[in-house]
Formats: C-alpha cells, sequence, structure tokens
C-alpha cells in the first residue's frame, strides 16, 4: 500500500513539474513580438516603428555602412538569397538596422542601402533610441576606437527571423551554408 502511495506522490510531482516547465516554455515561446516597441527614422527620413515587422515575415539585420566586411557581404547575400527566392518570399520584408546611427544619417543609409537591394528598409535615428532597439533585440553592439581618432563597430553578425507577428522565427549566421541559409528563409516564407 505504501508503495502505490509513493507512486502516487512521485506521478503528481512528475506532472507538476511537467505542467511548470510546460508553462515556462509556452510564455517563453509564445506569439509574443521579440524585441521593444521603437520609433525610428527610415533611410527615405520616414518614421518607422515596431508596427513594420508585424504582417509578413521579416529578416532583420544589425550593422553599420562603414563596415568593412560583414555587412557588406551579408547584405549581398541577403539579397541573392531574397532574389532566388522570388515570388515565394515576396512576402519577407527584410530590414537593415544601423549599430552607428551618429554616422549613418538616413541620406548615408539610402545610398549605401540602395547599393544592395531595393527590398532593404534601412533603419536609423537618435542615437539613444537606437541604443534601446538594440538592446531590446539583444543584439551586441560596440564602438571601437582604431587609434587614428576614427572609430569601427562591433556587433552580432547574424540575421534574426521575425514571424508575421513579429516573434522570433530563427536566425542566419554570418557565413552560414547558404542552402541552410535559404532553408531557413523558405520556412520563414511559408509560415507568412
Amino acid at each position: 500500500m505504501m508503495r502505490f502511495i509513493f507512486v502516487g506522490i512521485v506521478v503528481l510531482m512528475a506532472a507538476g513539474i511537467g505542467f511548470i516547465g510546460f508553462s515556462w516554455y509556452a510564455a517563453r515561446n509564445s506569439e509574443q513580438p521579440y524585441g521593444g516597441s521603437f520609433a525610428l527614422t527610415d533611410q527615405k527620413g520616414a518614421e518607422i516603428t515596431q508596427a513594420a515587422l508585424r504582417g509578413h515575415p521579416s529578416v532583420v539585420f544589425f550593422g553599420f555602412t562603414h563596415c568593412p566586411e560583414v555587412c557588406p557581404t551579408t547584405l549581398v547575400e541577403l539579397s541573392s538569397w531574397l532574389t532566388t527566392l522570388g515570388d515565394e518570399g515576396k512576402a519577407i520584408r527584410a530590414f537593415f538596422v544601423s549599430v552607428d546611427p551618429e554616422r549613418d544619417l538616413p541620406a548615408t543609409m539610402d545610398t549605401y542601402i540602395s547599393n544592395f537591394s531595393d527590398r532593404i528598409t534601412g533603419i536609423t535615428g537618435d542615437p539613444a533610441k537606437v541604443t534601446e532597439m538594440v538592446k531590446s533585440f539583444n543584439i551586441y553592439a560596440r564602438k571601437v576606437e582604431t587609434g587614428d581618432g576614427d572609430y569601427t563597430m562591433d556587433h552580432t553578425a547574424s540575421i534574426l527571423l521575425l514571424d508575421s507577428n513579429g516573434g522570433f522565427f530563427g536566425t542566419i549566421g554570418y557565413g552560414e551554408n547558404p542552402d541552410t541559409a535559404l532553408a531557413k528563409l523558405k520556412r520563414l516564407a511559408a509560415e507568412g
């Protein structure tokens, strides 16, 4: 009899722990938008808010226009992947958020982005507000003095994938296998 009571208690505890674990997982992976709210400026000088990341799948890359390698390489690859997807990926919207808004004014962003794709929207704005957005999206960005009076930026080099509700869908890492990256974008496009 004691054995059945013990087994019953263990089963109830396991069920309770399972329920708590499931509740935690569901809360962390719910359809909640990723990142925080923001009100910044696009490369044409118009206001852009978190609403731009809703209603369609999105890809968001944080970088800067003076970036020597990672940013231009990523934007070239992203543009190529979107072209390869064709109509299959037409719902995906792409965004390039500056982590260097002091130098990346809207006109600078517009000129820079136009070298890659007309499907990518640049986001910049007040440095304090950009910093808030960067932090809310859990992006690492830090100014690094180069010693000659200039600076560069260290930053996260992954592309964020967001579902049509603005929820986190995954990432594409810098230098990721192009076929794998394209497969991720196809899954994202199918979601939207």
